[in-house]
């Protein structure tokens, strides 16, 4: 696809997020076909929005959530200004389809990773690292069998990204923890009372959120796209996403690292 179709590709996604709307597809005429063409709708998608960047995230980084939603591996998606929620707000339910909260792993960046012809290291990419904080992503789509699209109109729909919060910074103790090995646990708790738990770690996310960050950054600098200082990226799903119904509260609880909660819609 050529700049001006990938354009009005990133117009419909963006217009049915603003007016709420549900898509089974995009138009044939400008529907990307392959990861390319995905994120090069994607890629247009700030300045249709006339949002900015303020970080990224991750998705199907295990091997379940990727048979989930039919794709071949993981995904990137653009974080948007006016996405970023604070700790314990409310998330809005009514057009949230997926009704879903993932924690997650985020890491602040404190010093740019500019896009290069070689690939990052773990390290490198560990020592641009500035803070590591809990979070929740709320992911969401605007396809009506987000499942059936495959991978290159759910890049084009930005790998489903919808609403994050950031919980508080983790003590600098963080990066002597083996992420991998990490214990994560939620509790879910509903309007009635009624309250039901899952835990999960950081071996969900490709084996550890490390190796997810480090991912990422190789995933930007093959399209030449950099990581900047300020930016941050929550890295996937520590485990099963939590089902949720209104009136719902989640509590995230990462130990040493912090929690992290919401109360939905």
């Amino acid at each position: 696809m050529d700049k001006h179709l990938s354009q009005e590709a990133a117009r419909t996604i963006w217009g049915n997020w603003q007016n709420n709307t549900k898509l089974d597809a995009l138009p044939t005429a400008y529907r990307p076909q392959n990861r390319q063409e995905g994120y090069a709708v994607q890629a247009m998608l700030p300045m249709v929005a006339s949002r900015t960047v303020l970080g990224w995230k991750i998705a199907a980084t295990s091997a379940v959530g990727q048979a989930h939603i039919n794709v071949s591996g993981p995904m990137a998606g653009r974080i948007l200004s006016g996405q970023v929620l604070q700790d314990g707000d409310e998330v809005p339910a009514h057009g949230n389809w997926m009704r879903v909260a993932e924690p997650e792993i985020a890491f602040v960046m404190r010093s740019d990773l500019v896009a290069r012809t070689t690939a990052y290291s773990l390290d490198e990419v560990m020592h641009a690292v500035g803070a590591l904080h809990p979070s929740l992503e709320i992911p969401n789509s605007r396809y009506s069998v987000f499942t059936a699209v495959g991978e290159a109109q759910l890049l084009a729909d930005n790998a489903c990204a919808h609403q994050f919060i950031l919980g508080p910074q983790a003590p600098e103790s963080w990066r002597d923890i083996d992420l991998s090995k990490h214990a994560v646990h939620a509790q879910v708790t509903a309007s009635n009372g009624a309250v039901w738990k899952r835990e999960g770690t950081g071996a969900a996310v490709l084996g550890d959120p490390r190796i997810a960050l480090t991912w990422l950054v190789n995933e930007l600098t093959s399209q030449d796209i950099s990581l900047y200082a300020g930016q941050f990226v929550t890295t996937g799903t520590c485990m099963t996403p939590l089902e949720l119904n209104p009136g719902d509260h989640v509590d995230a609880d990462f130990g040493v690292l912090g929690r992290v909660g919401l109360r939905f819609g």
